[in-house]
């Protein structure tokens, strides 16, 4: 079996799972077309990133929150607001500065003299789309004051807990190459990412259509939404019911404990991430118009999905290698699951 261009050896499916199952088909065309809609507005202002797309509408399906790492000018902040208003979604823009302070974020109440009362200034997290540019500049605390809002779509103030809009997608963005003035994000609040992701530089034909369709405005002005907050919110809901074979299932939990049981790796992907590699891989299928999951929607996304959340031990620290490379191999010696009947109707 040819998965993710390579070859695998059949690992044949454990014999205690079900081949017989009964399951009720789910419809995902709706996600599917809405998916291509976003997709095709999107690249009408940003060239040739269709996976990161792709990747970005995975994220809204879950209401998980993505990581973007790359070097200044690539991009980052025009993909959020191209998101944003194919969304139909209301969009903050945070930039992160060493002094700024947890309250900028969440809002601030102020004391009105003429009800002599304190009324809340809600902060730009009541947002639906909230892009937290360079968040390493700012100091821990003030990155902490995103994790309730990330993690429970809530804001706690004076006593008074007050709900997010939903949906809810944090777009943050750092950069990796600059790290003097930064204070580095730590494992608690990276887990909180479902997805990390680098645009990278564009090829050559890509920069050049760049030139073209920026050349007399900007094409992000005229840009509309193509689908609206609440049928996101639909869609999202419509994800979780897309069908993951026990053989897929078991699948990702081998690959999760691989990590844990690695001796490269000081500190293995966790229980959460597991969670999110699942739900992950059922949105990417969705957006594929499938109603159910494969191997290769796994392998496609356990690297953005889990990357960011392992901690490398002190040989790969010692030798400079990378958390992504050792993944890589880990997930290479995983045997991957055989299976003609993924979809879960009938035996096989």
């Amino acid at each position: 079996m040819i998965v993710a261009g390579r070859e695998y050896g059949r690992a044949r499916v454990p014999a205690h799972v079900n081949r017989t199952e009964v399951r009720a088909i789910v419809d995902v065309s709706a996600i599917q077309q809405a998916g291509r809609r976003v997709r095709e507005n999107v690249g009408r202002v940003i060239v040739g990133k269709d996976d990161v797309v792709e990747l970005l509408l995975v994220a809204l399906l879950c209401e998980g929150h993505v990581l973007i790492e790359d070097v200044p000018g690539i991009g980052k902040t025009t993909l959020a607001k191209a998101m944003a208003r194919s969304l139909g979604c209301s969009f903050r823009r945070i930039q992160f500065t060493p002094d700024l302070l947890p309250s900028d974020i969440t809002g601030v109440s102020v004391f009105n003299q003429a009800t002599l009362q304190f009324e809340f200034r809600p902060g730009p997290v009541f947002s639906q789309v909230v892009l937290a540019d360079e968040i390493n500049r700012a100091g821990p605390r003030t990155q902490s004051a995103l994790l309730e809002a990330m993690q429970e779509r809530q804001v706690t103030g004076d006593g008074v807990t007050r709900s997010l809009e939903r949906p809810f997608l944090v777009l943050a963005t750092q950069n990796p190459i600059e790290l003097e003035g930064t204070f580095p994000l730590p494992e608690a609040q990276l887990d909180r990412f479902l997805l990390r992701l680098s645009l990278g530089y564009p090829e050559p034909d890509e920069e050049r259509a760049i030139l073209r369709r920026y050349r007399a405005d900007d094409p992000l002005a005229d840009l509309q939404s193509v689908v609206s907050a609440d049928e996101i919110v639909r869609l999202a809901a419509l994800a979780r019911q897309v069908y993951v074979h026990p053989a897929v299932e078991g699948y990702i939990v081998d690959v999760m404990r691989a990590t844990r049981d690695s001796d490269v790796l000081s500190l293995g992907a966790s229980p959460r991430a597991t969670l999110a590699l699942y739900h992950a891989a059922q949105a990417l299928a969705a957006l594929n118009g499938r109603d159910y999951v494969l191997p290769d929607d796994v392998l496609r996304l356990v690297e953005p999905v889990v990357a960011h959340r392992l901690i490398p031990g002190a040989r790969m620290r010692l030798h400079g290698e990378g958390v992504a490379g050792a993944l890589r191999e880990i997930v290479a010696q995983v045997p991957v699951p055989v299976e003609e009947n993924w979809a879960g109707r009938g035996g096989t």
